[in-house]
């Protein structure tokens, strides 16, 4: 019989339903995951190991947490879906809006990419406007308008960076470099642009936290330009602080996308914001915007006994500050020893080693890492029993379950910088 890798490749494009499980930037075939419980992965081989990718972050107790098993199957037993509201629904709209403050109506979705595809549809809508300003590095889900290369001057009208994204849409989207505010200013055109859209930590080129006054200056130039400020939070709603990234750095965006954290990890997202915006939509207002599943009693039991466990346990975010500490010095130490050249950058529960640049502020510098140098990590930290993300330019996910491994799993990722050494 051909392996689940050859069976896989069949069937599906690249063997993966999404691109990054394929291992295309580290090399090897992709273990086979069975099950998973607290910090750990069972493959289809019997393998156990440590993760580090935590679901790309959905998951912040660890997998399988009993209370939200027990969520999942509650629901399901009641029913899969109905197509019609639900109580839970209201309560799950309450359970946010109370934790986020700048959230004050929101909208259930399916996905990252659909909340964000949403927001904009949004922005663009209340503004009667039509240019978007992202930045480069920043990933925003799959949507045409988000597809789009940064170019390398200040502010430059986008490319299409996939085949089957349409030159006109293309052409709305300007890029411009992460914490760099003149870049922004400058692409900032008088009366066009309906929206400015960041990922407030960005953590799709790797973990690049915003510099002191970055954020604060994204808001003072969308507010003089009646542009609306869209965080994208799908990645650090929950996960680098009880009120996300916008908590954490004190700034209130006009929208919001959560993903992730929000459903306990099941798939759904959430965008919102202020009042006045939100109310534009469907049926209430002319943007218009639909999901068969959105809302899901399944997902939506999920993310209320993760979200109330959240509010319950004041305690939780000092002890991923204090994980990620460690594992940030250790990590560091490691590289100081070998003679290697890099930066781990941290922000809360969610870290990248870098090698090469001492410092990361854009994707100027977190495209020059040394790819092959982080193979040789990777895999070395695989083979000792921990699964990293497989790619250089992605984010390790801390969880709460990572508190009785993380010295195993620090000494593995120590002498896997010696690997790669």
């Amino acid at each position: 019989m051909s392996s689940a890798w050859d069976r896989a490749n069949e069937l599906m494009p690249g063997g993966v339903n999404s691109p990054v499980r394929a291992f295309g930037a580290v090399g090897g075939v992709p273990p086979f995951i069975a099950s998973a419980r607290g910090p750990y992965l069972r493959t289809t081989d019997g393998d156990e190991l440590i993760d580090f990718i935590a679901s790309w972050g959905a998951i912040v107790f660890g997998h399988a947490d009993p209370d939200v098993v027990d969520a999942i199957a509650k629901a399901a037993a009641r029913g899969t879906t109905y197509g019609l509201p639900t109580l839970g629904e209201v309560e799950f709209a309450e359970q946010v809006t109370t934790m986020v403050p700048s959230i004050q109506m929101l909208r259930m979705v399916n996905s990252g990419t659909e909340a964000t595809a949403s927001a904009l549809r949004l922005a663009r809508g209340a503004t009667g406007r039509d240019v978007l300003i992202k930045f480069e590095g920043c990933y925003h889900g799959h949507a045409d308008a988000f597809l789009v290369k940064a170019g390398s001057g200040l502010a430059t009208f986008g490319e299409p960076d996939s085949p089957g994204v349409p030159e006109g849409t293309a052409a709305t989207t300007r890029t411009v470099r992460f914490n760099d505010l003149d870049s922004v200013a400058a692409a900032m055109t008088p009366g066009d642009v309906a929206a400015v859209i960041v990922e407030p930590v960005a953590g799709n080129m790797g973990v690049v936290p915003p510099e002191s006054g970055f954020l604060e200056g994204l808001r003072r130039l969308t507010e003089r330009n009646g542009a609306l400020l869209i965080f994208d939070e799908v990645m650090t709603g929950f996960r680098v602080g009880p009120q996300g990234a916008q908590g954490r750095y004190n700034i209130d965006p006009d929208l919001t996308t959560l993903g992730k954290i929000v459903a306990g990890g099941m798939p759904a997202a959430v965008f919102g914001g202020r009042r006045d915006l939100m109310s534009q939509m469907a049926p209430s207002g002319p943007v218009y915007q639909a999901g068969t599943l959105a809302g899901n009693p399944i997902a939506v039991a999920s993310g209320l006994v993760t979200l109330r466990r959240i509010t319950s346990d004041p305690a939780l975010y000092d002890r991923l500050e204090a994980a990620g500490q460690e594992l940030e010095t250790r990590l560091t130490r490691a590289m100081r020893r070998h003679g290697i050249d890099g930066t781990v950058q941290r922000v809360g529960a969610m870290l990248t080693l870098f090698f090469g640049p001492t410092v990361v502020r854009s994707w100027d510098d977190a495209a020059v890492v040394d790819r092959e140098r982080f193979t040789r990590y990777f895999q070395g930290a695989l083979r000792r029993g921990v699964m990293l993300p497989p790619s250089p330019f992605e984010a390790m996910f801390l969880m709460d379950a990572h508190t009785d491994v993380l010295e195993t799993a620090a000494a593995a990722l120590e002498s896997a910088i010696g690997d790669a050494a």
